[in-house]
């Protein structure tokens, strides 16, 4: 029999925020896959590692993802990843694919995952902490309350957006658009802040819009909040 594919989250970069079943997932199995050219460079790795110090010797596939625009492209890449994991399958190991964060909100492991389903192999899904709710409690601040929406968005690929509907906003990887972002939050009026890094050690946080800077890195999570329910200011 095949092997199954076993997508897991890992969190958002704080290793203790690695649940209990996601570091058994990685003991119990000897392939573990990574996205990026090199495994042990990658930021999954180095924030389980933490957790599963045995996952350095385990055998780690290198998936690369290289971060092009092109959809043909990503194809491209997503099939031949997911050639790669279907060899090992094939054998009838299981693989485990580690990804940040929860492994079903905007994960890489998607793209294969789609795939290797629709070859007819078995598919897991182990969840991770979200990187905004671990953004949100790093700033003390609830994401929702009350009767409030909660719209969540990839802000690089959105900024035609109004972001007008009612309730807060999460914007993801918005940093490589910071500019043109902060100018779409300022027409909105809500209260502005972002968590860039989110649990690594280079975590830095900002509690208003005038303090984001206009360049930040590729994991810069911003939240975008209107007035609590119920309550003046």
């Amino acid at each position: 029999m095949a092997g199954i594919l076993i997508g897991v989250g890992v969190g958002p970069g704080d290793p203790e925020m690695m649940t209990v079943k996601a570091i058994r997932t990685i003991r119990e199995n000897d392939v573990i896959a990574l996205p990026g050219p090199v495994a042990k460079e990658t930021t999954a790795y180095l924030i389980a590692v933490q957790t599963v110090p045995e996952l350095a010797h385990k055998t780690l596939l290198s998936l690369n993802f290289p971060m092009v625009m092109d959809r043909r492209k990503q194809e491209e890449y997503h099939r031949a990843a997911a050639k790669t994991l279907e060899k090992v399958l094939d054998t009838g190991k299981n693989v485990v694919f580690l990804t940040l964060g929860d492994v079903t909100v905007y994960s890489t492991f998607s793209y294969v995952q789609h795939i290797v389903e629709a070859d007819g192999y078995q598919i897991r899904l182990v969840s991770g902490v979200p990187s905004f709710c671990a953004a949100a409690a790093a700033l003390g601040q609830p994401l929702t309350e009350w009767t409030q929406p909660l719209h969540i968005i990839p802000a690089v690929h959105k900024l035609d957006a109004a972001l007008d509907m009612p309730g807060n906003y999460v914007l993801m990887k918005s940093g490589t658009k910071m500019e043109q972002v902060k100018q779409k939050l300022q027409e909105t009026g809500r209260r502005v802040m972002m968590v860039e890094n989110c649990g690594m050690p280079d975590e830095k946080r900002y509690l208003s819009l005038e303090d984001i800077p206009d360049q930040s890195g590729y994991f810069s999570l911003i939240i975008a909040k209107e007035d609590a329910p119920g309550y003046e200011t």
